[in-house]
């Protein structure tokens, strides 16, 4: 989990504690009005282009326009004093669409502007200068571009300034610092660039400034200290090095949150950082250089919530007192070098009793060493994320382990552990995530582990466990990933275990003692992608039923006795990649049809008996990736496997050259009679296929290597009558790949944009361990040069014929389709197809993905109307946090890069504390 999330939930904290719930109510109706007001807002309601709900349906000549909707005038003046239109108020993708007219600066009597959460375009024109009694201007979660209008310097009322999550450019504007009264100011997720202007330190007004998610440079100006009332300052997810300027933690006494998550910045804590900053709540430094160690006053300090510090270079010891601090929430130190490798190294841990709210635990991934303390079992109930792996603790889990009931996520890996896992981890119902690999466990695993029905990753690799797998384990069945290998596991495999439908990630059973057959219920796995049974005593033919297994993308059966012909076992796993049958006693001669598996890219027979004839195509063609060694009546092949000559006799010669004459006579006369009687109607489906690429979903060239030549090829050199869409980082371009002979759409990169490579790498990240019925399948990836010499970045995605949601719920016409008319069945199936593809994310992936995005413009029709959600190059991965089940605990959603409206995909992390509830 990344805590750059919580800096946005800090400004929304100080945002809904000083934002002024304004009425929509117009005022009495008039016959006297003013002509200017009414003509502004005729002007602005020109630049919608699409008002799916008609909420400017009320703006025409029957009504005064201070009746109108989203208007509200002054009683005395009768002027246009609140223009309030936000998206917040209509339902969800139903928002206005349009520029903004530069008309609305003729509402001289304006105060407050709400458009946030809709779908404006365009610039901001500065005759928005004009509005000199401005207050509150909110244009959040819109698209607008361009430089932010440096006029806004006239309005000397303004107080509130709200344009997060924008595609603004430039610089920011030095001229803000001259507006007398501003409070707030919120530039955060835009595409800002250059410094942090200095000259902010002279607005002395300032409580909040959030300037998250940009591409800011350069130093913290220490001028921002001189704001004495300055409460909020978050600058994560920026570009920022040096060190934090020393006066941040003396002057700024007020101040309750600083977030400087992501950025490169280092430099060391004061050792009076916790006497300076008295109120502080948020101090979160993940993702830096910081080094050093934690100040011993920080246990002093009694508001604080949230300490991130992980990933960073902290070393030395934890405060023995950091528990002083009974409020905290989140204690995440993960990725460091903390601890001096001694006994008493987690004796903080006893002190983290006194925080009875804690909800986060994270020290995996530094030096501490020593006993883990009992005490950890009397941790805050409320815990629901605990990780202490990859130290070099020793010692049993606790017994009472099972007290912690609201555990969701327990990682105790990499360590030097010992002891059996005790009986009490069934106590652990809400437990979804249990990692246990890479100690040195012993006994058996205990019966009540099938208690635990919400576990989706239960990994005990790598440990001297034996017995059986108990037969509980079939009562979870949420499962999707599951792990016993290295240990001394013996029995049968039990039928109920492998038949676990729900796994879809990973069954690794190898390097056990599991002996038998392996059983007829591995059938089950219909949408498993890895099964390990490798290095264990397992005998028998290879059932009929993993014929199912066609989701099966590496499957690891050697060091058995199998045995028997395989010839037609592994027909219908086309989407295999890896394959290892070696060192078994499997007989018969290689299949042929291997040949034609395009995704096969490792394939070991070694050490069996197979005999005949090695195929030379596919995976055959190199040798590099096959092994065939250790089967004596091998022959053929391609040369580098220095296999001898198949041997052919001469009657054989003959009687075959015979034969094939005579079916090459024959043959040709049935062509020649079938052409002839067959080019019209060739001529007819030739013409109906051009019209009408056939689909992608059964094509198996995903993982082809495609060039920079090959796309250049397909899109007609990129050519303008191709593009089929633009977005953040790129353009989208329809093509035809020759070897594929299918439509595919071609996303290249705009490498020259900050932030273009991320965001490839994130898609790929995202979308390559990935596959659901609901989403863009991405086919392949090309990272070159093209014919200048410049870097190419591009994804290949199968290609959506009836474009995005957007097109369909704001645009009319395109040619074929009458867009924006979506029945309400049709909507309902797109909505249904939405949620499976963000349940499959938030819940059946080995790591759940936050989409980030998700919006209209990022939702995709096939040829059947079917939705699927694409462009991941904003994705983030989390660990799964579910709420708690306990009703007695009020709870509340954490957000991710939203405010008021939630997409579906950001709805994601649940925290059990008030300062969350004002950000739903």
């Amino acid at each position: 989990m990344r805590m750059e999330l919580w800096s946005f939930i800090f400004s929304l904290n100080l945002f809904f504690a000083m934002n002024v719930v304004h009425s929509n109510s117009a005022t009495t109706t008039t016959l006297l009005g003013n002509e200017t007001d009414r003509m502004a807002l005729l002007a602005f309601k020109d630049g919608i282009t699409s008002d799916p709900l008609g909420a400017l349906s009320s703006w025409n000549h029957t009504l005064h326009f201070c009746q109108w909707n989203g208007v509200t005038c002054g009683r005395r003046h009768q002027r246009v004093t609140v223009l309030n239109l936000s998206g917040e108020n209509l339902l969800s993708g139903q928002t206005l669409v349009g520029t903004l007219s530069p008309a609305i600066s003729n509402l001289t009597f304006l105060r407050e502007i709400y458009l946030q959460q809709n779908s404006f375009s365009g610039q901001i024109s500065q005759d928005i200068g004009r509005l000199f009694r401005l207050r509150h201007l909110n244009m959040r979660h819109n698209s607008l571009e361009g430089e932010i209008p440096s006029n806004l310097t006239h309005c000397r009322d303004l107080r509130f300034i709200e344009l997060s999550y924008n595609e603004f450019t430039g610089k920011i504007p030095i001229q803000l610092s001259t507006l007398p009264k501003l409070s707030l100011l919120f530039l955060r997720q835009n595409n800002l660039t250059g410094s942090i202007p200095p000259q902010l330190g002279n607005v002395s007004s300032l409580i909040s400034l959030n300037l998250r998610a940009n591409s800011l440079v350069g130093h913290i100006p220490d001028d921002l200290a001189r704001i004495n009332n300055l409460k909020l300052i978050v600058l994560s997810g920026n570009l920022l090095s040096g060190t934090v300027p020393s006066s941040f933690y003396n002057n700024l006494s007020f101040l309750v949150g600083f977030v400087v998550t992501e950025n490169q910045l280092h430099g060391t804590l004061p050792p009076n950082i916790g006497f300076s900053l008295p109120k502080l709540q948020y101090l979160l430094l993940a993702i830096n250089q910081f080094t050093g160690k934690i100040p011993n006053s920080l246990s002093n300090v009694s508001s604080l919530e949230l300490l991130d510090m992980g990933d960073n270079q902290f070393s030395g010891p934890v405060p023995e007192n950091i528990g002083w601090a009974r409020n905290l929430l989140i204690f995440e130190l993960s990725y460091n070098y903390l601890g001096l490798g001694r006994a008493d190294d987690l004796k903080f841990i006893t002190s983290l009793t006194n925080c009875s709210n804690l909800n986060w635990l994270s020290i995996e991934s530094n030096h501490f060493a020593g006993p883990l303390p009992n005490s950890v079992a009397n941790l805050s109930t409320y815990l629901y994320w605990l990780s202490i792996g990859e130290n070099q603790i020793y010692g049993n889990i606790p017994s009472q382990i099972g007290n912690l009931i609201n555990l969701q996520h327990l990682g105790i890996y990499s360590t030097f552990i010992t002891g059996s896992i005790p009986t009490s981890i069934g106590m652990l119902q809400n437990l979804q995530q249990l990692n246990l690999r890479n100690n040195s466990l012993s006994g058996k695993i205990p019966y009540s582990i099938g208690n635990i029905t919400q576990l989706i990753d239960l990994n005990l690799g790598s440990n001297n466990l034996q017995g059986s797998i108990p037969l509980t384990l079939a009562n979870c069945t949420k499962l999707l990933s599951l792990g016993f290998f290295g240990n001394k596991l013996g029995g049968t495999i039990p039928k109920q275990i492998i038949g676990l439908s729900s796994l879809s990630m990973a069954l690794d059973l190898s390097q056990n003692f599991f002996t038998g057959s392996l059983p007829s219920e591995v059938g089950n796995l219909k949408i498993l992608e890895l099964l390990n049974v490798s290095q264990n005593k397992l005998s028998g033919e290879i059932p009929s039923t993993l014929a199912n297994c066609k989701s099966m993308r590496e499957l690891y059966m050697q060091g058995n006795t199998f045995r028997g012909d395989v010839s037609s076992v592994f027909t219908t796993l086309t989407s295999i990649e890896a394959l290892d049958l070696s060192y078994n006693n499997f007989s018969g001669k290689i299949p042929k049809y291997l040949e034609g598996f395009k995704f096969l890219r490792y394939l070991n027979l070694s050490f069996n008996n197979f005999e005949g004839e090695v195929p030379e195509q596919g995976v055959f063609g190199n040798a590099s990736a096959i092994s065939v060694v250790g089967n004596d009546n091998l022959c053929g092949g391609v040369p580098e496997l220095k296999l001898p000559t198949c041997p052919v006799l001469a009657n054989d010669r003959r009687g075959k050259a015979h034969v094939s004459r005579v079916i090459i006579v024959v043959v040709s006369a049935v062509v020649c009679l079938i052409f002839l009687l067959c080019v019209p109607t060739s001529l007819y489906w030739i013409r109906k296929s051009r019209k009408k690429p056939s689909s992608l979903s059964s094509m198996e060239g995903r993982h082809l290597k495609v060039s920079y030549a090959e796309l250049f090829k397909a899109t007609d050199g990129f050519s303008s009558a191709n593009l089929i869409g633009t977005g953040s980082y790129g353009s989208v371009y329809k093509g035809i790949l020759s070897r594929i002979e299918n439509v595919v759409a071609v996303k290249v990169l705009n490498l020259h944009l900050r932030g273009a490579s991320k965001s490839f790498t994130a898609e790929c990240n995202a979308l390559r361990n990935i596959r659901h019925r609901n989403l863009v399948k991405i086919l392949t990836s090309c990272s070159s040069i093209d014919f200048g010499g410049n870097d190419f970045k591009a994804l290949v995605l199968e290609f959506m014929p009836n474009g995005s949601l957007e097109k369909w719920l704001h645009s009319k016409l395109d040619g074929q389709h009458q867009l924006g008319s979506l029945n309400f069945i049709k909507r309902l199936n797109i909505a249904i197809d939405i949620a499976s593809a963000m349940d499959y994310l938030h819940h059946h992936c080995h790591t759940p993905i936050v989409h980030c995005d998700l919006k209209p413009s990022n939702i995709f029709l096939d040829e059947d109307m079917n939705a699927h959600v694409g462009d991941f190059g904003l994705a983030k991965f989390y660990p799964r946090i579910i709420q708690s089940s306990s009703e007695d605990q009020s709870s509340t959603n954490g957000l991710k890069g939203t405010i008021g409206y939630i997409a579906p995909g950001n709805n994601f992390i649940n925290f059990h504390h008030p300062v969350y509830s004002q950000c739903v």
